[in-house]
């Protein structure tokens, strides 16, 4: 599937979803059909987010760009992600993480968290890659605080612990919206202690963030 995966990255980078060199090579090396239910591997690299079981999808390649970009991520940083599927996106952030950096990622669905873990062992990545299972409202106060956050499921507002959690200069980028069908990303950095400077990405739908700080569970 290598070539369908150039051609999926050339796209991303002609339609300006790629930016960078390093996403570019990230997105490049991490193979995506890894990380998918067999039924839908065919799928693999198709712009298009994709059904990994219990009401979850895997984010479409563009939005994992997108957050990729916008986050600006380093090697050597220590990054947190809440909601982390199949693993696909912690895998491509832990690429651009390096082996020095690390990526702390919090799963509420046990058998998500589980499929994850196999798939990025399987693939490499486990050694900077921490899947938590619980409540990822909460963020993972055990490693704060994060020089990056990332978010890829909606909440009504974004979670304070996941503020309290981000370093003074780090960035945290969240879908936020109380409809179904449309939210809007949020760019936080974190000025000072109690001072936030929020950004406003775009229009996205996410599927939405369970927890005590997010959704109630129906």
């Amino acid at each position: 599937m290598t070539g369908r995966r150039e051609r999926l990255v050339e796209k991303l980078l002609n339609q300006g979803y790629i930016r960078t060199d390093k996403v570019k090579k990230a997105m490049m090396k991490v193979p995506r059909e890894e990380f998918i239910p067999p039924e839908n591997r065919s799928y693999a690299y198709a712009d298009q987010p994709l059904p990994i079981g219990r009401g979850q999808t895997l984010s479409a390649p563009h939005m994992v760009a997108i957050i990729c970009e916008k986050l600006n991520l380093k090697r050597g940083m220590k990054v947190m992600e809440i909601g982390t599927g199949f693993g696909y996106n912690a895998a491509v952030v832990a690429e651009l993480l390096g082996s020095e950096g690390h990526l702390f990622t919090v799963e509420r669905l046990e058998s998500l968290a589980e499929s994850a873990r196999d798939n990025l062992e399987r693939t490499g990545y486990s050694s900077n890659v921490t899947v938590i299972s619980g409540d990822g409202t909460r963020g993972y106060p055990e490693e704060a605080p994060y020089d990056r956050i990332y978010a890829t499921a909606s909440a009504p507002e974004i979670p304070e612990p996941l503020k309290e959690q981000l370093k003074i200069g780090g960035r945290l980028i969240a879908p936020v919206g109380s409809d179904d069908y449309f939210q809007e990303l949020l760019c936080l950095e974190r000025i000072s202690h109690d001072e936030f400077k929020t950004r406003k990405l775009g229009g996205v739908v996410f599927v939405p963030m369970i927890g005590e700080y997010g959704w109630p569970e129906d």
